[in-house]
């Protein structure tokens, strides 16, 4: 397969699988202006350079005009993961920025708290100040639909809260940046199915230390809830899809406790009104 051919799956092959729930995340969401210039970040794996594609297709023939930049960030990969990266970039038509950082060997050397979740803060701040230096005033990073739903059971399951992950977000550290997940609506199977259909190989957790504190991370959490997913999925196959839409649709009056802003309230507060 060639850069033409990969293109033309996602508009052809995978319409209804990845196109157009794309499409349809970046207008319900509101994730894409006139002007913007917005920073792809891959990882190098099968999400962000999925990403990286329709970015590119929707930017040649969307209605309106922004920009796009390609970063990778290279934490530390090993010599191998980092030629992978290239080479998909290559094949893929994407032109790549590549800059260093020393993210892998700060987080080896911390013995407390949650590894994956240090390196993603780490990450984010890294790329944020890489998008600044191009000018751009977004970065969109690989989530998808399944990343949605298992961060969703993670905060009732772990945290004893709902909440989940947001399709954009306004940065806190970095004034007038903004983050955006344009596969907020794309199933991980379509994405696997997409890349098979194409013989890409890309990138899975190319992370040093993954194996040697697998089972005391957020990731192997991740990979329970989705695994819970798999499982509820089979006797009830719109599982995923009802947890989904149930983000969208909250039901306040029957919501016992809740915060915002940094303040609680509960239902008592209106009940004898």
């Amino acid at each position: 397969m060639n850069a033409a051919e990969i293109e033309r799956s996602i508009i052809k092959k995978f319409r209804k699988e990845i196109w157009c729930p794309f499409i349809k995340s970046v207008k319900r969401y509101e994730l894409i202006s006139e002007g913007d210039r917005i920073a792809v970040c891959i990882s190098g794996g099968k999400d962000s350079f999925l990403l990286a594609k329709c970015m590119q297709e929707l930017c040649r023939h969307g209605k309106f005009a922004f920009g796009l930049e390609f970063i990778v960030m290279d934490p530390g990969y090993a010599p191998e993961n980092r030629r992978r990266i290239e080479e998909n970039a290559t094949l893929l038509g994407i032109p790549v920025h590549i800059f260093g950082s020393d993210i892998f060997a700060v987080v080896d050397s911390v013995t407390q708290g949650s590894a994956c979740y240090l390196c993603a803060r780490m990450r984010r701040g890294y790329l944020y100040e890489f998008a600044k230096k191009l000018g751009c005033n977004k970065i969109a990073l690989g989530h998808h639909f399944d990343d949605v739903v298992s961060t969703t059971l993670l905060s009732m399951f772990y945290g004893a809260e709902i909440r989940t992950m947001m399709p954009k977000l306004r940065s806190t550290s970095h004034p007038g940046m903004e983050l955006i997940r344009p596969l907020y609506a794309v199933r991980e199977r379509d994405i696997i199915a997409w890349a098979e259909h194409n013989g890409l190989h890309f990138l899975g957790c190319a992370c040093r230390f993954t194996e040697r504190v697998a089972d005391k991370e957020e990731e192997s959490k991740r990979k329970e809830m989705k695994e819970l997913l798999a499982h509820l999925e089979k006797a009830n196959p719109a599982a995923a899809d009802n947890v989904f839409r149930s983000l969208h649709n909250v039901a306040l009056d029957c919501i016992v406790g809740w915060r915002k802003g940094g303040k609680r309230g509960d239902f008592l507060q209106d009940y004898d009104k």
